[in-house]
């Protein structure tokens, strides 16, 4: 073999050794970026996890049904669910009588339609309440001293993760003033949820409400964080008025 022969061999040959590194490297990266998204959902690959889903409140409603917005917000969380390579089970909200921390929960409406939101707040976000009302200025989520209203221009929704006792499972709560801030909610958790877990950790509990901005013109789509409100949601009042 001649020695421009042999020069073109071991450079096909270091070309192929650098591309399977590079190859290995970007693959070791990919699994170590899933492993981080399961680990901040609490999903491994073939677990499985809850979606509990509230009832469609409404003239004509079944009591079985969930409103348009809601089955959206369910294909974007059976989207994230299939990425981690788990499997979701979904629940009613009326059906969903187990305990924490066996399996991932998320949690769906505000605690008119949904009685297990309901019990999370309770149990995990003492200091949040939200309240429900038909009249102008009657849907409101209070945290502390805050109030996020809801008006022509703008819906929020209070967007949760609940760290469960002995390292469990976490809850997840997507609670919105109407069925546009709950899928809102949704998509801003599956879009953003790198993001969630640098600012707050992988494994601990945080509370934020978000902003829906014109929803009747834009739908779910212009969504921005109005406030960080872990603090207050955690904190359990001195004393507190009824919750609706």
């Amino acid at each position: 073999m001649t020695d421009s022969v042999l020069n073109v061999v071991l450079g096909l040959v270091a070309s192929a050794i650098s591309a399977g590194l590079g190859w290995l490297a970007q693959a070791v990266r990919r699994r170590r970026k899933a492993e981080r998204v399961r680990e901040f959902f609490g999903l491994p690959a073939g677990g499985e996890c809850l979606v509990v889903v509230p009832r469609s409140i409404g003239a004509g409603s079944d009591a079985g049904t969930v409103t348009r917005r809601d089955a959206y917000a369910l294909m974007s969380l059976a989207g994230l669910v299939e990425n981690c390579g788990a499997r979701a089970e979904i629940v009613a909200h009326d059906s969903a009588n187990r305990g924490l921390g066996a399996k991932t929960e998320f949690c769906i409406g505000g605690p008119v339609s949904n009685e297990r939101t309901a019990a999370h707040l309770a149990w995990g976000l003492p200091g949040a309440l939200i309240a429900s009302g038909a009249e102008p200025g009657s849907n409101v989520i209070t945290v502390g001293e805050r109030d996020f209203t809801a008006d022509h221009d703008q819906v929020h929704t209070l967007l949760a993760r609940i760290a469960t006792p002995d390292g469990g499972r976490p809850v997840f709560l997507v609670s919105g003033q109407t069925g546009t801030a709950n899928q809102a909610g949704v998509r801003h958790l599956v879009a953003h949820h790198r993001e969630l877990a640098r600012e707050y950790g992988r494994n601990g509990t945080f509370a934020v409400v978000l902003r829906v901005v014109k929803p009747k013109a834009y739908g779910p789509d212009m969504v921005e964080v109005a406030a960080d409100v872990t603090a207050g949601a955690v904190r359990r009042p001195t004393a507190r008025s009824g919750a609706a």
